[in-house]
């Protein structure tokens, strides 16, 4: 499409105020610009109307052993399922007396047709390295490792610690591990090793696979380093160190416990037979972090999980043998298992992986990426466009991104001005945007638009994914009205959600099933339109009560990036006495922008102006950079103990630039 004919269908109008701007419980920001998927893309798309998507979810929700039953057929089963669901509130379990296994889905059964030779995992390093696994060879290597797991004493149930780089061998390793019937753990290269001790001895873990180091904006992540640390007591059940030889440096080996990856393949052969495991069995246990401060350890089970991964990449993303996917998350995070590797290879597709930054060496790293490789189906973080903007157009312009056809979000609520920036720059007003809800807890998509059928609205992940039940309710569990904020829950079972908290059922039941007996709470917020579109305020815990308003930080958010100048912003509520919680924003400007006290007053303004006089914000501070992980997601538990003038507590270590906090406590920039 032209970029006159771009111009020509854009729709005009933006984000206006909504007329209640006094009312506690209604939003207070609307936006009413809808893109259609254009006729082309849904020609193509397996779900190509609005109508057959509501035919299809309304069978999922209404006779959800037919649907899924149907689905559960694209598996391949090593013994059939007998009954698709048994649920009593809270444990679900789904395709009872099924055996499978997935590392046989992901890979064996791709043998047999022409996707043997077709690239499964495409590598590119940090310093510029590049490497393809096709599918017959991530095979040879994923059997060749689950050997080398065996010959180190793993058996069927036992827990493996990753802690890994961005590289395929974190891939293998995983896949590895469900092929002989071992639940993995993948640790955040991030962590510190505090962390990977507290995990480690939560699960039980007796064997850790990781690396000599990663690399991360030119320097060495020194993982081997942190897990030698985690050990040095010598109070863990770890038996076995396994470490790939990454960055050639020297790293301490412990004789007895640590063993060297290239040295044991050498003595494993390239057969090794899949174990066919109950539908039911653990998969994996990935560990979030918990309200009281002791990580929770999520654990997901085989074949519901599979299914879900693989029906979301089929549904959602659209995917097809032609693609080149690429999703930019951790491998550490649940999007990196869902949507860099279970689901795509279960899909049979080509999956990107990338080890490094957006902005090393330069700004413009991931577009050089998707230029080299045509990637098509391009999944990444809100973060991570915000920063798109604020470093410039310039370096996106430099590159063709012609073969982009989907994008997708994931991670935080995306607020309408990056939505709109990514719609028109990086898809050039021609691709869809998936923006996708779901947590770890939820294991794949649960709110989000298909892109084949659903129109879209810069800011809202638009409606549920196939077996989700949402709704959204007050206190006391009853629906609330149009644009009236409230609770999220999930009020059926669906097959990849969790199965418990590791170790703790009376956490599991407390944490998700007690504020609403039957009904599983995700802790967010949201409000639904008239159309029926969720719109994700975020955490509860981010709603602030400004003078008995209930006021959703994320759309204090979306209103600051909407002025020209900001690039990015973090708001947080801190006690005031007089209204209960003030609000403080906490702004990055664009590129080539000054701060300073008059523009944070025409952004006080700007703000009032947008939403209301309730939202106007009592402080803008300015920074360089906000507080994020390395994974992106900005530390706000740490700017409300900034904006109170207290004390940071709490672990820093997988702060990606820690300098950031001394800068915003001194109080930002001038």
């Amino acid at each position: 499409m032209s970029k006159k004919a771009a111009a020509k269908t854009a729709p005009k109008k933006a984000v206006k105020t909504a007329a209640k701007a006094g009312s506690n419980s209604k939003s207070l920001m609307t936006e009413s610009r809808v893109f259609k998927p254009s006729a082309e893309f849904s020609k193509k798309a397996r779900i190509s109307s609005m109508a057959q998507y509501k035919k299809m979810h309304e069978e999922s929700i209404k006779h959800p052993d037919k649907f899924f039953g149907r689905e559960a057929k694209e598996l391949q089963w090593t013994k059939p399922f007998t009954k698709v669901l048994d649920w009593k509130c809270p444990n679900a379990k789904w395709f009872i007396g099924g055996k499978l296994n997935v590392s046989e889905n992901c890979l064996d059964r791709h043998l047999d047709g022409p996707r043997k030779t077709k690239a499964a995992l495409i590598w590119e390093g940090e310093p510029g390295e590049k490497r393809v696994l096709t599918y017959q060879q991530l095979h040879r290597e994923v059997c060749r490792f689950a050997n080398v797991l065996k010959r180190n004493k793993v058996k069927k149930g036992d827990r493996v610690i990753i802690y890994m780089p961005m590289i395929p061998e974190a891939a293998i390793a995983m896949l590895a591990c469900t092929r002989i019937g071992a639940m993995h753990s993948v640790i955040f290269g991030g962590f510190s090793a505090e962390s990977i001790k507290d995990r480690v001895i939560d699960c039980g873990a007796k064997i850790i696979i990781t690396a000599d180091g990663g690399y991360r904006r030119g320097a060495v992540v020194p993982l081997k380093k942190n897990v030698d640390d985690a050990l040095k007591a010598n109070d863990t059940p770890v038996e076995t160190v396994i470490v790939y030889r990454r960055t050639e440096q020297d790293v301490h080996i412990e004789e007895g416990r640590d063993v060297w990856w290239h040295r044991e393949m050498e003595y494993v052969d390239a057969r090794c037979a899949p174990v066919a495991m109950d539908s039911e069995a653990p998969l994996f246990i990935l560990y979030t972090s918990g309200s009281t401060g002791k990580p929770k350890g999520i654990l997901h089970s085989t074949a519901g999980y599979l299914l879900h991964a693989q029906m979301t990449c089929k549904y959602v993303f659209d995917l097809r043998d032609d693609d080149v996917y690429w999703c930019t998350a951790d491998i550490g995070w649940v999007t990196g298992h869902t949507y860099m590797v279970y689901g795509p290879l279960a899909l049979g597709a080509t999956s990107l992986m990338f080890e490094g930054a957006p902005n090393w060496p330069e700004n413009d790293r991931f577009w050089k990426v998707i230029e080299e490789y045509a990637v098509t189906v391009f999944y990444t973080a809100p973060t991570a466009i915000r920063a798109f903007m604020k470093w410039g157009d310039e370096w996106l312009t430099k590159h063709d991104l012609s073969s982009l056809r989907l994008l997708g979000t994931v991670g935080e609520p995306i607020n309408p001005e990056a939505w709109m920036w990514y719609h028109n720059k990086v898809g050039g007003g021609r691709c869809p945007i998936v923006d996708t809800w779901w947590q770890t807890e939820t294991g794949g998509h649960m709110i989000t638009p298909i892109p084949g059928a659903t129109p879209t609205t810069p800011g809202t992940a638009t409606l549920p994914f196939f077996g989700v039940d949402a709704a959204i309710v007050d206190d006391l569990g009853k629906e609330v009205g149009v644009n009236e904020q409230g609770k999220l829950v999930i009020r059926k079972p669906w097959p990849s959600m969790l199965r418990g908290i590791w170790g703790d059922k009376a956490r599991y039941q407390e944490a998700y099933w007690s504020e609403f007996q039957g009904w599983y709470f995700a802790g967010d917020g949201a409000r639904r339109d008239k159309k029926g579109n969720f719109w994700i305020i975020g955490r509860i815990d981010d709603v602030l009560n400004v003078a008995g308003h209930r006021l959703g930080t994320a759309e204090v958010e979306s209103a600051l990036v909407s002025h020209p100048a900001v690039a990015e912003a973090a708001v947080v509520g801190r006690p005031d006495e007089m209204k209960g919680q003030g609000v403080v924003c906490f702004v990055t400007v664009k590129e080539g922008i000054k701060s300073g006290r008059e523009l944070g007053e025409e952004l006080k303004r700007h703000v009032r102006k947008v939403i209301g006089p309730v939202a106007t914000p009592d402080e803008v501070r300015f920074a360089a950079a906000l507080p994020k992980t390395r994974s992106g997601k900005i530390m706000r538990r740490l700017l409300k103990q900034i904006a109170a003038g207290e004390l940071i507590k709490g672990d820093t270590t997988t702060l990606e630039d820690i300098n950031v906090i001394a800068q915003l406590a001194a109080g930002g920039e001038d």
